[in-house]
């Protein structure tokens, strides 16, 4: 019984997976068009998330298939990693455009694409996070963490192009940048220290 749903559960989870990398795959090349257009660091960075988001999901679809608690170390710190790498770039980029008064030009494509983004990956983040749980499975729980922090992204490159749009406020945009950068180096120390505490734990007897 217990065998039969988790084979359920991994399917689902494997389903959802494929269609986070289909989604980001469209989302990132829309995002990262209409960012150098709109010359919008954030923006861009959500574009990079959205790679960063296939990679998660090609690792949790390499993690499922060996089995659903196979691989779990490995595949944490490589979640990890694209966080810190998402951090690193957004950060360095915000603070570049903060110093030299860059402004970013007005994006309707980009605020159209974040409230679309919303809408659809919040409930794909509450089936994560509910079969990770059900399997016990921090990779996809990771990857949920992922799909939230998209959503949170969402938000606030929204509150950035808003303000540029309506005040004007050039500075609003990197700003929102750093708190990218923010959550997404959080991120990544929370997915890096699960990684350890699975390392940690004492493997079973056959």
């Amino acid at each position: 019984m217990t065998e039969g749903r988790d084979h359920t559960l991994v399917r689902r989870g494997l389903a959802l997976a494929w269609f986070i990398v289909v989604w980001d795959v469209i989302e990132g090349v829309v995002a990262v068009t209409a960012g150098l257009v709109a010359d919008s660091i954030a923006l861009v960075g959500f574009g990079i998330d959205s790679a960063i988001e296939v990679f998660a999901a090609s690792v949790v679809i390499w993690q499922l298939r060996a089995g659903p608690r196979a691989r779990q170390g490995r595949a944490l710190r490589l979640i990890a990693l694209t966080f810190y790498a998402l951090a690193a770039y957004v950060a360095f980029e915000s603070i570049r455009d903060l110093v030299t008064q860059d402004k970013a030009g007005e994006s309707l494509i980009g605020i159209v694409l974040n409230v679309v983004a919303l809408i659809v990956m919040t409930p794909i983040a509450v089936s994560q996070r509910r079969i990770g749980r059900a399997l016990d499975n921090p990779v996809l729980v990771a990857q949920s963490t992922e799909t939230w922090m998209s959503n949170a992204l969402s938000i606030t490159v929204l509150a950035g192009l808003g303000l540029n749009a309506a005040l004007g406020w050039w500075w609003a945009d990197p700003a929102v940048a750093l708190v990218v950068a923010v959550l997404a180096a959080w991120s990544g120390r929370e997915a890096w220290e699960e990684a350890s505490e699975r390392d940690s734990e004492p493997v079973a007897s056959p």
